[in-house]
């Protein structure tokens, strides 16, 4: 069905965007406790991450259904 087949995107989406939300809080928070990211260049990459999350879920308004 259709509804199954848009839940099963969803979840998908979910699941990217955790794992590149993990990803970033994996890489930059050691290199911010050691000093090596400054407080700019972490909310630049905070404020991408944000944007790159919507990018990866707006993907799901491509879909259409049959």
């Amino acid at each position: 069905r259709s509804s199954d087949l848009v839940s099963d995107l969803t979840v998908r989406k979910i699941r990217q965007n955790l794992f590149w939300a993990f990803a970033y809080n994996v890489a930059g928070i050691p290199l911010a406790a050691l000093g090596y990211l400054s407080p700019v260049v972490a909310g630049a990459a905070m404020a991408l991450s944000s944007v790159s999350v919507m990018a990866n879920a707006l993907g799901l308004r491509r879909w259409k259904s049959d």
